[in-house]
């Protein structure tokens, strides 16, 4: 499996990115969603991965500045096709080693509360993810999971 950076206008990664948001509708409330668009992981501070077998797109994920020590995982997806190939496993620790790289101290996620994101949640505690409190700018949320896992670099 190869992870690249960017890919941000390749049509398999619009479609998914929109099955990632169509996901977040089917089991959050509007206000509750805080997912990415396009236009939103085209931001400077944010960087976008993927991965890919040959041409298939596995899956997809992103790395937000929060601030100098502190990073966010953001629009963590894998495509319906490839799941359980362990491609949210190696974005994952693709993110967690350029955290590490940044020398961020802590890296976090907001993701839902539903039984739907239990293999997220799954995944995430596996890599060392606690739950914790609202950071940054989010707010307590009945539909949200709040995940932080300190680094050492």
């Amino acid at each position: 499996m190869k992870i690249i950076e960017g890919e941000l206008s390749s049509a398999k990664v619009i479609a998914l990115l929109n099955e990632h948001l169509q996901g977040m509708a089917d089991h959050s409330p509007p206000r509750s969603i805080h997912a990415l668009d396009i236009r939103g992981l085209c931001a400077p501070d944010i960087s976008f991965r993927t991965a890919w077998e040959a041409d298939e797109l596995y899956a997809c994920g992103a790395l937000k500045a929060l601030d100098a020590k502190h990073g966010e995982i953001k629009s963590m997806r894998t495509a319906r096709a490839h799941l359980g190939k362990g491609a949210a496993t190696a974005i994952l620790q693709h993110i967690i080693d350029e955290a590490t790289r940044r020398s961020y101290s802590r890296l976090s996620l907001e993701t839902g509360s539903s039984a739907a994101f239990d293999p997220a949640l799954s995944l995430y505690e596996k890599f060392g993810f606690r739950y914790c409190g609202p950071f940054s700018d989010y707010r307590n949320d009945p539909f949200s999971r709040f995940m932080t896992l300190e680094l050492s670099y």
